[in-house]
């Protein structure tokens, strides 16, 4: 198996594979441009997106563990991804660099993330499921430092909304327009404005935080850990 290069950068085209399902990979990603998703296709081409991966994001640390991919993923836009070889870095060895800790980091929050979209899919209306993503979307670009002001960018199509929301895409379309028409979201150009944060958290059931408190990595600790990924080549 080819292993990677701890210093080339991979592209990907919109749809292009960055993994197969049950295909051991020879590196973890850390997502720097661009958007991707993790999905399940069923048998009679019905999908379900089962995560969403942003700039900042790493994708998908498990893979470290030696485990294949459990899900296919793909780009949703142009990605620009950099490699880290999971040889080396066996997260169950009690390593203490800051890349490793990351990583468990971020395992950790992709865990939160499913547990959230459980309760969503499970128990939320259509238009709780949809305003939660909404908030979960521009709280990460936002902790990316990729948000301004009110908006950040959302390159989702109303069927991709549709497969991570477990609705149809008619049923999106017409929960887009009541949110637009509450004055709580706006979609132009693949950009989303959220005037209202608190009302569209409110309205998602979600806990209440403090304006300009929202959970966040430390911007530090991403440097760190990309500065270890950078000198230990």
């Amino acid at each position: 198996m080819k292993v990677a290069s701890r210093t080339e950068t991979r592209h990907f085209r919109p749809h292009q594979y960055l993994a197969h399902a049950s295909e051991v990979q020879d590196a973890i990603y850390r997502i720097d441009e661009g958007w991707a998703c993790r999905f399940r296709l069923l048998p009679d081409g019905r999908r379900q997106i089962t995560a969403l991966f942003v700039p900042g994001d790493y994708c998908e640390p498990q893979w470290a563990l030696g485990e294949p991919a459990a899900q296919s993923i793909t780009a949703l836009t142009n990605v620009r991804a950099r490699p880290i070889p999971c040889r080396g870095y066996d997260l169950l060895e009690g390593q203490r660099t800051d890349l490793s800790i990351h990583l468990i980091r971020s395992m950790i929050a992709s865990i939160n993330r499913q547990s959230d979209w459980i309760v969503s899919l499970g128990r939320k209306s259509a238009i709780e499921r949809l305003s939660e993503l909404f908030c979960e979307m521009f709280d990460r670009m936002r902790r990316a430092g990729l948000a301004y002001g009110d908006q950040c960018a959302l390159p989702l199509t109303q069927v991709d909304l549709a497969d991570v929301t477990g609705l149809t895409a008619v049923h999106v379309n017409r929960v887009l327009q009541e949110l637009r028409d509450r004055g709580l979201i706006e979609l132009h150009s693949k950009w989303l404005r959220i005037p209202d944060l608190d009302a569209l958290r409110e309205l998602a059931v979600l806990p209440f935080v403090p304006t300009g408190e929202p959970r966040r990595e430390s911007n530090l600790a991403v440097n760190m850990a990309h500065t270890e990924f950078v000198h230990t080549a």
